[in-house]
């Protein structure tokens, strides 16, 4: 800014910091027919407009904020509060969301945008919720699943969720959170085991639970995983194959289980393949939000002990563990598990290629990750 137009703007902000809208507004308003557009600050015009009541003045401001600024949160706030004020309230939206969108770019909003930033959120929450009631209203209430959520994800009341394994992504794959289990005909053979499986637990649970350990533990000569259940008994994991081999101490006392876990299409990868374990998870334990490390595989849960309000989010949706209802889910998409309960939970948890993968590919991912393992990488 050159000192020939600096006097009337920054007496403007003084005023306009002291709360003295009037003043600020009458040596802004000078300063807007002088001062050129690239330094004029037109969101304090805006500002003290607004304060006097003067909305049309005000968005005027703020136009010019943006044709200089797009991206400039704070105008685009106030613009949305403006066409909020202006009952526009689709203009308000666009440029509430525009507004959020960027300020999460930005990753900091200025502690003065903070108490309109919630304002905006609120409001967009609102006008969801009124937008998904009008819409069914129109459309009508017999909708299929798939219809119910495509609605919900257009409305903003559910969130979409992509499948982001850590490690390894295998192009193509429909994107599913659940499977439904009777597709694939070998979970009905396993089932057959359930009640000798569910007595086999009986057994190690009265034997004092030897055998399980956390889930997640610290490994030798690597940094400890950034986890709140490190090294925390509160997900166990009785361990039946680890990393390729079997767990025999675990094996011998679980035959049954073991016969089941020799039905299931289990990946047979050299030092990594099958997995399988019971998976404990005690009464307030919470498995925070996280991704597996390949979209090729799904994730199986055959519930052995189940307990009342335990719940598994796989992207947008929530399952709970029932009897005799296995659950076959991507554990690429973001998902977390919470015991809400009083009560310990237990399932027999273990891999299975997706369907999808040809045999030739998944040969070809053996030997992929055989040879990451080989290189000497952690993957």
């Amino acid at each position: 800014m050159t000192q020939t137009h600096s006097d009337p703007v920054a007496s403007g902000l003084t005023a306009l910091q002291a709360r003295d809208m009037p003043r600020a507004a009458e040596l802004l308003r000078v300063a807007a027919q002088t001062v050129p557009a690239a330094d004029m600050p037109w969101v304090a015009l805006a500002n003290a407009e607004l304060a006097l009541g003067q909305s049309d003045a005000a968005e005027q401001a703020i136009d010019r904020q943006l044709e200089r600024a797009m991206r400039d949160v704070g105008a685009l706030l106030l613009k949305g509060l403006l066409r909020e004020r202006a009952d526009d309230a689709r203009a308000a939206v666009s440029f509430y969301r525009s507004a959020i969108a960027q300020a999460g770019a930005d990753a900091k909003v200025p502690p003065s945008l903070q108490q309109l930033l919630t304002h905006a959120q609120e409001f967009l929450a609102r006008a969801d919720g009124e937008f998904g009631a009008f819409l069914s209203d129109k459309i009508g209430g017999d909708l299929s699943p798939v219809m119910a959520e495509a609605l919900e994800l257009l409305t903003g009341q559910r969130q979409l969720y992509f499948q982001q394994p850590s490690v390894f992504y295998y192009p193509g794959l429909a994107q599913r959170r659940f499977f439904d289990f009777q597709q694939f005909p070998w979970l009905a053979d396993m089932m057959t085991f359930l009640p000798a499986m569910q007595a086999e637990l009986a057994a190690v649970l009265a034997d004092g639970t030897a055998g399980f350990d956390p889930y997640v533990r610290r490994q030798p000569h690597r940094p400890a995983p950034n986890n709140p259940l490190l090294d925390n008994e509160a997900w166990g994991a009785f361990h039946f194959w680890k990393d390729g081999a079997i767990v025999a101490a675990n094996a011998d006392r679980c035959p049954a289980t073991m016969a089941a876990l020799a039905l299931a299409p289990m990946p047979r990868i050299m030092g990594r393949s099958p997995n399988a374990h019971w998976s404990r998870l005690k009464p307030g334990a919470h498995i925070a939000p996280h991704f597996g490390m390949l979209n090729c595989r799904l994730i199986c849960h055959i519930p052995i002990l189940t307990a009342p309000d335990c719940t598994l989010r796989v992207g947008s949706e929530v399952r709970t563990w029932d009897p005799g209802v296995p659950l076959v889910f991507d554990d690429s998409i973001e998902h977390e598990a919470r015991n809400a309960g009083d009560q310990e939970r237990v399932v027999l948890l273990f891999e299975v290629w997706r369907p999808e993968i040809p045999d030739a590919d998944r040969a070809a991912i053996a030997r992929m990750l055989e040879a990451i393992g080989d290189y000497g990488l952690d993957a």
